[in-house]
């Protein structure tokens, strides 16, 4: 077998083992809990709801992989959510786990949950919630509750979804309290379950507490006070079946809105097997491959049309289509290439004429309308004097303005590396990539992880030594490894997918079929302004 092939694998197979166990939620106990009171848990929710043998894309499926050990884990952030398909309109459904600490919102639910709807926002989607929580968890809420980026801000964007024309639809099948309550009233339409959805801003308990008041949930906040006394929600129904069969079909009778109008045509088989990107792709993140391997099996066959393919090597530009979508590729070369001079050089590295030709791709999408997809394998700008007098500089921040300031749509895939001030080049999460993927191979750091364990061990062995230590070179070894470890593990694809740095992990083989889905969201959101690039050196 290939070793790029066994490599890629084996990553691939490690992701769905840590995929299996983020699907079981709070566990098998607290699934059995809700299944006694005959709720279904949200992916059966989701499951139903969508179109049948329709795609549906998760996203965020690993926020939270790895944190709160302490409170017992909040798999998949405490929210199941992504792009699906409701009587052949794709919209993002929003679900709460109720199966993880009752639905309660981590610091991660709220990032996740603020993500889901950035995304509905910016591509125009109608966004479903399927609402089960108990609401912030009580002893992280300084993290969660009073910030900018924090559990408020779900209701600022309730209200600007709602100014902007985009539709929301709540279907309270659990608790849904405090604060929490403001979200499906803020929503265009409100269903609820009967007997399982209840509504209000305090529960029983901190109505006695406060007023002395004894109610039960039902009187107090059910779907029969809501729907026949408060008028607060729309519908009532007996099972969240029938609740789910209603969303189907308020979603049926939607009416088409304008869209981006970004080019499709009949869609065509790659020009080479996709099956093949785990071989095509080399198990040592040092060695040099040729990205036009990766770019020939995820567009239609025969629609790559390289742009200055003679000129900045390291970086590969050029139009193609995915699933018939035209879009425009920006990707980092890193097979070994001929400067001008004449000597050998590795890809990976943005050059100044690299930086330049992506920069005037960029624009050129922006002038013809065309999405942007960044393919990431990039170990950051080339350094040293040559560079540096050359305005290395200077044609880097070009290219990152031109990143910043594009118009169109920008999907990124972080392949491999993604390293230092490339990762801002490449369009990294900080520069609003509309969707952010990873393979299982991905590293994301602000530099490869020998180089920053030997910078940190410099800076630590000097402290060590101020203070009168005395550091054998074992000693120096030992603390290397220790340091290598710790920061391999904070670049690993893992580690970023945890805290929504990237919106999932994906499977190389689903690259083609995703990007796609993604292109389908972002035409929903038509483009109403030119591209405007600021001031920068030319």
């Amino acid at each position: 077998m290939n070793p790029g092939n066994s490599s890629m694998q084996g990553l691939v197979e490690k992701t769905n083992t840590h995929l299996k166990k983020i699907y079981e939620g709070g566990g098998k106990k607290s699934i059995d809990k809700q299944k006694e009171k005959n709720k279904l848990i949200p992916r059966e929710r989701i499951d139903y709801l969508i179109d049948k043998d329709s795609n549906f894309v998760e996203l965020g499926a690993f926020a939270g992989f790895g944190m709160y050990e302490e409170q017992g884990g909040c798999p998949a952030g405490g929210t199941v959510a992504g792009l699906g398909y409701i009587k052949g309109r794709q919209c993002m459904i929003v679900a709460n786990d109720q199966t993880v600490k009752a639905g309660a919102w981590f610091p991660i639910t709220g990032k996740k949950n603020l993500r889901m709807q950035e995304i509905a926002l910016q591509n125009h989607l109608p966004i479903i919630y399927l609402v089960d929580s108990a609401g912030v968890y009580l002893p992280m809420q300084d993290e969660i509750f009073p910030d900018k980026e924090h559990f408020g801000r779900i209701f600022y964007n309730n209200a600007q979804m709602s100014a902007k024309g985009i539709i929301q639809i709540a279907a309270v099948m659990g608790a849904c309290v405090a604060g929490g309550a403001y979200l499906p009233i803020m929503s265009d339409e409100t269903l609820m379950v009967e007997k399982a959805g209840s509504i209000f801003l305090a529960g029983p308990y901190l109505v006695k507490a406060a007023i002395g008041e004894d109610i039960d949930t039902e009187t107090l906040g059910g779907a029969i006070t809501h729907t026949e006394i408060s008028g607060i929600a729309d519908y009532k129904f007996e099972t969240e079946y029938d609740c789910l069969d209603q969303v189907r079909r308020l979603v049926d009778k939607f009416g088409e809105k304008e869209k981006a109008g970004f080019d499709r045509i009949k869609s065509k088989k790659p020009l080479k097997d996709p099956s093949e990107l785990y071989t095509v792709f080399p198990a040592d993140r040092t060695k040099p491959y040729d990205m036009l391997e990766i770019i020939e099996r995820i567009v239609d066959g025969g629609t790559f049309d390289q742009y200055k393919e003679d000129y900045g090597k390291t970086i590969l530009c050029g139009y193609g289509r995915v699933d018939g979508w035209a879009v425009g590729i920006v990707a980092n070369q890193r097979k070994i290439v001929k400067s001008k001079k004449g000597e050998m050089q590795m890809g990976g590295v943005i050059y100044n004429d690299s930086a330049d030709k992506a920069a005037r791709f960029i624009l050129n999408c922006n002038q013809k309308k065309i999405p942007l997809l960044f393919l990431q394998d990039v170990t950051g700008f080339m350094v040293g004097s040559r560079s540096e007098h050359s305005g290395i500089i200077k044609d880097g921040a070009k290219m990152v303005n031109a990143v910043a300031n594009s118009i169109v749509p920008k999907i990124t895939i972080v392949l491999g590396n993604s390293y230092g001030a490339g990762n801002y080049a490449m369009c990294g999460k900080a520069y609003d990539p509309r969707f952010i993927f990873a393979w299982p191979s991905a590293k994301i750091a602000v530099m490869g992880g020998e180089q920053a364990a030997k910078t940190l061990l410099q800076i630590q062995v000097a402290a060590l030594k101020s203070k009168g230590e005395v550091i054998t070179p074992e000693d120096e070894n030992k603390l290397l490894n220790e340091i290598k470890g710790k920061y391999e593990t904070q670049a690993s694809p893992y580690y970023a997918a945890a805290r929504l740095w990237v919106d999932d992990i994906i499977d190389p083989l689903d690259t083609r079929k995703i990007i796609s889905e993604c292109l389908h969201a972002t035409n929903h959101s038509p483009i109403k302004e030119q591209m405007k690039v600021g001031v920068f050196q030319v």
